[in-house]
């Protein structure tokens, strides 16, 4: 793992433990302005579901990579609009208290993930919330390729203005080619991000996905994005460098460092 990978971790695991400035709701259903969303760009938070409640998200990634050609070339196509794009669609569902379970389609392969996730600490209770994941998925509309996961999120809320997230993650099978080619064919990697509060409801947000062991073919998975919230509604313009939404897809990593995507999420809480 490079070291300034190692720094972030290093930063973002102190910074969890720093002492709370204000007190956290435990009311699943109120809005809680550092932690609006249940994904930051493309990895989940610790926001938890009220029972019986639901949610919705939808996630465009453009074809075009964003370095492509001259800057005339790239306004032509209106910063990749024109190129196409890898769309996922999400639906998740409050089941009991503090647990949710939902599916996640992405074009991508035609793959389906399915996950749950459970609350196990709150942050009012101890120095950070934590939450239990698992998922599995599988690409041509999960007949192949399957590639169960299992992993922990653990988050820190700063007030109303910051949160931070440190998400190890484990993935079976990330690697889908025959299982001669590489020695290890499992994948672990430590999901890294933070949403910082910069207006009443304008957020800057950052994640990646550093592995740390396992099968390792391209570079590290890492985004960047701009929200808005509005109601129910999240709207998020970003830019990655893989189409990745899923478990498996972080595992393997984006495409380049220098070849980043725009694309946008859009989310709505129906609660």
């Amino acid at each position: 793992m490079r070291l300034s990978t190692r720094l972030s971790l290093v930063l973002l695991v102190c910074g969890m433990f720093v002492p709370p400035v204000f007190a956290q709701s435990d009311d699943d259903s109120v809005l809680k302005p550092a932690e609006p969303d249940f994904t930051l760009i493309g990895l989940p938070t610790s926001l938890r579901l009220p029972r019986f409640k639901s949610a919705f998200r939808v996630t465009h990634r453009f074809l075009r990579p964003l370095g492509d050609g001259d800057f005339g070339d790239l306004t032509s196509d209106l910063f990749g609009l024109d190129n196409g794009a890898v769309i996922s669609l999400e639906y998740r569902f409050g089941i009991i208290p503090n647990g949710q379970i939902g599916i996640h389609r992405s074009s991508n392969a035609k793959t389906i993930e399915l996950f749950g996730q459970y609350g196990v600490t709150r942050q009012s209770r101890a120095a950070l919330d934590l939450s239990a994941w698992v998922s599995v998925e599988g690409t041509d509309n999960l007949q192949e390729n399957h590639q169960p996961a299992l992993g922990v999120i653990a988050s820190r809320t700063f007030g109303e203005w910051a949160a931070v997230y440190v998400e190890p993650m484990w993935v079976n099978n990330s690697n889908s080619l025959p299982d001669e080619l590489v020695d290890h064919n499992n994948t672990t990697f430590i999901g890294v991000g933070a949403r910082v509060r910069i207006r009443p409801t304008v957020y800057l947000t950052v994640d990646a996905a550093p592995r740390v062991a396992g099968f390792e073919p391209g570079v590290d998975y890492a985004a960047f994005a701009i929200e808005k919230r509005a109601g129910g509604h999240m709207f998020q313009l970003n830019f990655a460098n893989s189409f990745a939404t899923t478990m498996g897809q972080f595992a393997r990593g984006g495409f380049g460092s220098d070849e980043w995507h725009l694309g946008f999420n859009i989310s709505r809480k129906f609660y």
